[in-house]
């Protein structure tokens, strides 16, 4: 994965769009590189105030998707999110935003509430700064329709459950954490495919860890060799019966001491060479499971693109074929030149 720069994170939000896809994509990235958090919503504040109206509900749909499914790897986003959002509500509320904006905004709201993704007094004042030239009429509305209960009507119920895949993307599994009526406030952020097993390691962190091994226990000839030299007297209690005087074995007494001091040590650089094993193969196993995620999600946008590819063939063809059958206008006789007669006057019209 690439490493984080401040120029990256600007060229991934400036392509973030709306769609499912994006945003999942964008959010895994910024998850795992949660250690830069406050540089990330620093650089996304500034963005998401100069982009246009249009473009900020998917900026706070991105910050919701990051909120949500960071909230078990950590508290660094829900912290540094928290320290800007009354200042973009403020900034919200400031603008003209369209009905479809301030109801998926409000709706956002009313989300965060039910979970406590943020304390109630924060909601209050978020919704306070978001509705404050919009009067209570349109929150209390998407409040309704947020919680429109059993008494929806299936059109009315349809169109909530299509403002929920906004935010939260529609899943075998999140459609099943519904209840009978309809609440979108109390199905569970599921992880999905858009949160890795753990954060995955960068390339660097997991070639320096490999590197290592190559220095483990079980590399270290010299010591294997020396344990593998030692007598038999050492590790046989059958053959002290053989020890004639004092003398020899206090010897071996010494060579026993020896050799349990070099066992002790070298079992204990097993047992260290052992849990860094693990921890590599734990590294392999969530950059790997992290590469099948983008890759899968690189493969969607694939065939997204070679499908928008298709249709501009066509509209290339047809153009070409319309372009023939359209008059050559140089090729037509030069007014200036005397080659059109000259058209009738007024009076010759109507006489």
């Amino acid at each position: 994965m690439a490493n984080f720069n401040e120029d990256g994170l600007k060229k991934k939000l400036d392509d973030l769009n709306m769609s499912q896809q994006s945003i999942q994509t964008v959010s895994l990235w910024l998850i795992h590189h949660k250690k830069h958090a406050h540089t990330v919503v620093n650089v996304w504040y500034r963005e998401l105030i100069t982009a246009t109206d249009s473009r900020k509900l998917t900026f706070m749909y991105l910050a919701n998707d990051v909120i949500q499914n960071s909230k078990k790897k950590g508290p660094e986003y829900n912290k540094e999110f928290g320290s800007k959002l009354g200042k973009v509500f403020e900034h919200l509320g400031a603008l003209r935003l369209d009905e479809k904006s301030l109801r998926g905004l409000n709706r956002l709201l009313n989300v965060w509430e039910d979970r406590s993704v943020f304390d109630a007094d924060h909601i209050k004042l978020f919704k306070k700064n978001l509705n404050k030239g919009h009067g209570k009429s349109k929150e209390n509305n998407s409040r309704k329709r947020e919680l429109g209960g059993k008494h929806d009507n299936p059109q009315s119920k349809k169109r909530r459950d299509s403002a929920s895949d906004a935010i939260q993307p529609s899943t075998p599994e999140s459609r099943l954490r519904r209840d009978s009526e309809g609440d979108l406030t109390q199905f569970a952020v599921s992880p999905q495919s858009s949160t890795p097993p753990s954060d995955p390691p960068e390339p660097e962190q997991l070639i320096e860890a490999i590197q290592e091994l190559e220095n483990a226990a079980t590399s270290d000839a010299l010591v294997r060799e020396k344990i593998a030299n030692l007598p038999d007297e050492v590790s046989d209690v059958n053959l002290l019966n053989k020890l004639q005087d004092l003398a020899a074995g206090r010897a071996l007494c010494d060579q026993v001491e020896e050799a349990l001091s070099m066992l002790e040590a070298y079992n204990k650089r097993l047992a260290e060479e052992m849990e860094a094993r693990k921890a590599v193969a734990r590294m392999l196993h969530d950059y790997i499971a992290f590469q099948k995620d983008l890759l899968a999600q690189a493969e969607e946008t694939l065939e997204e693109h070679r499908q928008k590819q298709g249709k501009v063939k066509k509209v290339r063809e047809e153009l070409k074929a319309h372009l023939q059958n359209l008059p050559d206008i140089s090729k037509l006789p030069s007014i200036r030149m005397g080659g059109l007669a000259p058209l009738p006057s007024a009076g010759d019209l109507f006489t």
